[in-house]
Formats: C-alpha cells, sequence, structure tokens
C-alpha cells in the first residue's frame, strides 16, 4: 500500500483506534447476512469494519468483481486493499471527507445519535481490470463503546458508473429516525461547521416531487422530450424544470447534479 493510501489508514488508526482495547466480533445474524446480500448485488459490495482494531470481520463473496481474487492472502480481504482502489487522485478527497465526518459524529453529534446516521459519498476507483468505476459508499455504525464512539460499522460500496462519472466533494449524513438530516456537507476544507449546516437545509426541502422525478429519469439517461413523454408534460416545461433544478441544487450541469443528489441519498442506485 503506497504512502497516499497509508495516509488514510493512518488517520482512521490515530483517530478511532488510540488506546484501543480488545473488541468483540461484531455478531451478526444468518438474517442480517441474507439481506446485506439481497442490499450488495454484483455492482456492490460490503463488509463490516471494527474501527478500533482496523480489521474487517465480514466482506462479500461480490467483492471479487472488484479486487482480484487470486492476490488476495487466504481469501482475507484486509483494508490494503480496499484502500488501494482510489484513483490517486481521490485519495486526498476521501481523507478531508473522512476528517469531516470524525468531526461530525465524535465532535458535534451527542453520543446517543451516533447510531442514527446513515453516511454517504462518493469516490472514483479502478478495479482489477483497470476499469474506472464511480462508487457510492453507505455506511452506518452498528455498534459504540462505552464513551460512545462507534466501534463497528457496516459500509455499502456500489457502482454507480451509469448514472454519472464524477464524484463530489461533498459528504451527506442522513438521519435513519426523521430526525435532522445534513446534505451535501462540503468537505474541501476537511472541518464540518455547524454554523453552515442546521439540518435538512439542502436539495432534499427545495425540490419538489415533479423535480425529484425528474432528475431521477435524468439520471436515468432519458432527455428532455423523452421525460416529456413520460411525464405528459412539454419538452419546453421539462427544460424549464432542469433550469430551476440546477440553480436550486448549485449544480453547474446535468451531470454534477445527479453526483450530487447520489451522495444525499436522493436517488437510490438501481441494482
Amino acid at each position: 500500500m503506497s504512502t497516499e493510501f497509508n495516509s488514510i489508514a493512518n488517520y482512521w488508526k490515530e483517530t478511532y483506534s488510540q488506546e484501543c482495547k480488545k473488541t468483540k466480533k461484531y455478531e451478526h445474524s444468518a438474517q442480517f447476512k441474507r439481506m446485506a446480500d439481497f442490499m450488495a448485488p454484483g455492482k456492490s459490495y460490503y463488509y463490516i469494519a471494527n474501527f478500533q482494531s482496523l480489521e474487517i470481520e465480514m466482506i462479500s463473496d461480490s467483492v471479487y468483481n472488484f479486487i482480484k481474487k487470486e492476490s488476495v492472502s487466504e481469501n482475507n480481504v484486509d483494508f490494503q486493499e480496499i484502500l488501494s482502489l482510489p484513483l490517486h487522485e481521490e485519495v486526498e478527497k476521501i481523507k478531508r471527507k473522512e476528517q469531516v465526518i470524525r468531526d461530525f459524529l465524535i465532535d458535534y453529534l451527542p453520543p446517543e445519535e451516533v447510531l442514527d446516521y446513515k453516511i454517504l459519498y462518493t469516490y472514483v476507483m479502478k478495479d482489477f481490470e483497470d476499469k474506472r468505476r464511480v462508487i457510492l459508499q453507505q455506511a452506518t455504525p452498528l455498534s459504540q463503546n462505552e464513551q460512545g464512539r462507534f466501534i463497528h460499522v457496516f459500509s455499502i460500496h456500489t457502482d454507480i458508473s451509469h448514472l454519472t462519472n464524477q464524484s463530489v466533494e461533498e459528504v451527506s449524513f442522513l438521519n435513519t429516525k426523521g430526525g435532522k438530516s445534513y446534505l451535501n456537507v462540503c468537505t474541501k476544507t476537511g472541518k464540518f461547521d455547524p454554523k453552515k449546516y442546521n439540518g435538512n437545509t439542502e436539495a432534499e426541502l427545495t425540490l419538489s416531487k415533479r423535480e425529484l422525478e425528474i432528475v431521477k429519469l435524468l439520471a436515468d439517461g432519458l432527455n428532455a422530450e423523452e421525460i416529456g413523454k413520460k411525464l405528459f408534460i412539454s419538452t419546453h416545461t421539462v427544460r424549464t424544470h432542469r433550469k430551476n433544478i440546477l440553480k436550486k441544487t448549485d449544480s453547474k450541469n446535468t451531470i454534477q447534479l445527479v453526483a450530487r443528489t447520489i451522495a444525499a441519498g436522493l436517488i437510490q442506485p438501481d441494482l
């Protein structure tokens, strides 16, 4: 693993595994694994990671669609293989995203709310066949220690290259229990600023039901005329909606719009 990729692992080690006490392996049921397999078929893979020991405790066989099976010793995938996948230019971006996640989960959230959130962000990688893929990572903490810091994390990595060809320097925190969500949080500074994000301030509240329909159809690759026919509205109306959506979401073009709405959890990729 290169120094660049190692920088992410070192950051995790310094942040989550200092003064680490031995922790038990996360006990997951057979039903949990069946549900996880259903959520992560060929275009995705998932794992449960222990962030105190920095070990992967369980990983789906579908990871071998991204990593060459023969290159893994004794078929035990570890963080070295996972962290070697992102492109060179993505590494520092991922590290800044992880820094914002740390600020949010440890410095900002009350410990009792940590398990309520799902974290989303995108990155670009190349698989073992040198194929470029845009990946949506969705992660949720599963367990905490006595101090309220998370230990085990369930993470799904999904290929969304059919929806967008770029990642965005943002991370979203979705509350799974109906509380405040923080969408499209900028990660360029590597810090979470609570003053800028009061929760539920981004596209989810500003886009209408019709606009969300159009975004999803744009993500499916339909043009204005095709969307108009599908929704029984004029091509002009579709283009007007698109113009307004780009303005509301502060997106420069459709590609960026789709990438941002996926990263915010507003569009779920079809598997």
